[in-house]
């Protein structure tokens, strides 16, 4: 008789003969040798999920993902497209960013920005667009200066309509998040943001499930960007009233405040510049 504590055992052994390369990455993070944060909050930084495919066996592990914005007209700079590290589907997913960020900040005056965008301790490239909402969440956060919670892994592509898109591989995403909260230590807030149309995909380790039943682990599955902001930053994203404006104190009225100061002194600056060169002509 075959049960099922005896599939469980293959699956287990299975993985024993096959995780060495985990194991390794898992003790990188462990020891601060591989820079990822499962405790704090931070501006402009949130842990994002790939998935590593060795053979048969595959697994996910947390990356650090960063974003700086300044005032300019550069748009969103992909640094792993610069350095030719990034693949045609997540260079998709960045541009697509754009879109997002254009229609629901932009609609009464340009975009004037400039943003910075890096897997962090990434050397053998990058591709998928299922870190595009992870990207999007450190943009948000470095613009409207409210710090992410370190300890949620993010996973999920997004559309220019803002709306939070499913991806492949979220079971391994989220077991390779939660080894490595285990490892470095659980405090109860620490978990994995996943599209809610991957939510029927799951299929999780038995002390997955377990330390998520008991409430040191946990999982939010979100249809938006609007959802997800709330979840990694306890603040309200704030709906969009009638005269294009987000409630005060909300993260989206935060963004759009930054926005319009970054116009506002790009236009001081142009119109400076603008003046300057009248005068050396005129001379």
């Amino acid at each position: 008789m075959v049960s099922g504590k005896h599939v469980e055992q293959a699956i287990i052994e299975k993985t024993f003969r096959l995780n060495l390369v985990e194991k390794r990455l898992q003790e990188l993070i462990a020891e601060g040798t591989v820079l990822v944060d499962v405790d704090g909050a931070v501006v402009g930084q949130v842990n994002g999920l790939a998935v590593y495919q060795m053979g048969d066996f595959s697994f996910g592990k947390p990356s650090r993902i960063t974003a700086k914005t300044f005032m300019g007209r550069g748009g969103i700079i992909n640094i792993e497209r610069e350095s030719k590290l990034s693949g045609k589907t997540h260079d998709k997913g960045v541009l697509i960013l754009a879109g997002y960020l254009g229609g629901k900040y932009a609609q009464q005056s340009p975009l004037s920005l400039s943003c910075s965008v890096c897997f962090e301790q990434s050397y053998d490239g990058v591709d998928g667009d299922s870190a595009s909402s992870t990207e999007l969440y450190a943009i948000l956060s470095s613009l409207s200066e409210i710090p992410i919670a370190q300890g949620i892994a993010v996973t999920g592509s997004v559309n220019q309509n803002g709306e939070v898109q499913a991806i492949g591989g979220v079971n391994q995403k989220i077991e390779g998040h939660y080894d490595v909260c285990r490892l470095k230590g659980f405090n109860a807030k620490q978990g994995v943001m996943i599209p809610r149309a991957n939510s029927r995909s799951l299929m999780l380790r038995p002390d997955v499930v377990e330390a998520v039943k008991a409430g040191k682990f946990h999982i939010y599955a979100v249809s938006t960007i609007d959802e997800g902001i709330e979840v990694l930053t306890g603040i309200s994203a704030g709906e969009r009233t009638s005269d294009g404006s987000y409630a005060e104190g909300s993260v989206n009225h935060r963004v759009q405040k930054k926005l319009q100061q970054f116009t506002k002194q790009q236009q001081k600056i142009s119109g400076g510049t603008d003046k300057e060169s009248a005068v050396a002509s005129s001379e």
